[in-house]
């Protein structure tokens, strides 16, 4: 077993790696060929909660190799004051041939970058061609790897509109983004009612527990991923936001058992199961129907799904492997 550290993964799952990763891995899940138990969440402190994510890609299919394991995340939300992600914990790889753990890695980098790549592979899939304004609805770190995966995957993007709760944050986030991308027109805004007017391409990667973009706020043919809100409790966007969009996910099960904006809108009759048009994985198989006109507002809601953190783990396995990276743990 070799063991990976983050400054490994960065070296080993590139964003441009990690979209095409991921959107083998989606197909696969859409097609039968993972087994993904519910992720469980225990409580270690409020507000503080320990993930438990385990899954298995099963022989057989054509897009991602065989493999299982699990991850071990903690989610303490108070920790970028300090300097810390609030994603800390491992992912466990095993191979299918014996049951032999073949690698253990940090899951805090590698899970931020199979997030955003999946944002992408969605994006990639359902916006407009010819995306031109990008909205970053929170500044922190997934905002950070979002602007990298969007800018992949819709190269014309030419403004990036910033919105965070605090505003030296997102002013610090702009001059970076702007000293990085220089092409960008780069700019923060104090309100996200204000920011998605007219937009293009909208990403919420916050930890609000209430709504923060409303369904009237949004223009037509706009594309949204919807990614911070991982648990029932919480909700980036409002139930008139639900309605308005033809739904994606990532995961039906998960989704209705996770996905607090698509339970919430379920529950009060705003909409129907059959409100969740598909996963991704069908429509990149060519299964389902994804953007049909120029006008429709497309929303992929994720909430992630080990399926994602395992083909990205078994990508740096055969990379660290090739390039003679990992420490070797010796298991008798």
């Amino acid at each position: 077993m070799i063991v990976l550290s983050d400054k490994e993964i960065r070296s080993l799952l590139p964003m441009t790696d990690a979209i095409e990763v991921v959107q083998r891995a989606m197909i696969a899940v859409s097609a039968s060929a993972a087994n993904l138990p519910l992720r469980s969440v225990v409580d270690v402190g409020a507000p503080n909660k320990m993930g438990v994510m385990p899954g298995a890609l099963m022989p057989g299919n054509d897009q991602v190799e065989a493999c299982f394991g699990v991850k071990l995340v903690s989610l303490f939300p108070g920790n970028p004051d300090a300097g810390y992600s609030s994603h800390q914990g491992a992912i466990v790889l095993f191979e299918p041939e014996h049951g032999s753990a073949i690698a253990m890695m940090n899951a805090g980098l590698l899970t931020a970058v199979r997030t955003a790549a999946a944002s992408a592979v969605a994006t990639r899939a359902l916006a407009r061609p010819d995306c031109g304004t990008l909205v970053m609805v929170g500044v922190g770190e997934q905002a950070e790897h979002h602007l990298e995966a969007m800018l992949c995957v819709r190269p014309s993007i030419r403004e990036v509109r910033m919105v965070g709760r605090r505003r030296e944050k997102a002013d610090a986030f702009a001059s970076h983004a702007a000293e990085r991308y220089p092409g960008l027109a780069v700019s923060v805004f104090d309100d996200v009612r204000s920011a998605v007017e007219g937009a293009d391409l909208v990403c919420t990667v916050t930890s609000s527990p209430e709504p923060v973009l409303m369904g009237e706020w949004v223009t037509p043919g706009t594309h949204l991923n919807v990614v911070g809100a991982s648990i029932p409790s919480k909700r980036e966007i409002d139930e008139e936001m639900v309605a308005r969009s033809r739904l994606y996910v990532d995961y039906r099960p998960s989704t209705f058992a996770q996905a607090g904006e698509v339970i919430h809108a379920l529950e009060s009759g705003r909409i129907q199961r059959e409100h969740v048009l598909a996963e991704i994985g069908e429509v990149l198989a060519e299964k389902a129907a994804g953007r049909e006109a120029a006008s429709d507002i497309t929303l992929y809601r994720s909430l992630g799904i080990a399926a994602q953190d395992l083909a990205c783990a078994t990508h740096c396995w055969h990379e660290a492997r090739a390039r003679g990276l990992g420490v070797e743990a010796w298991l008798d």
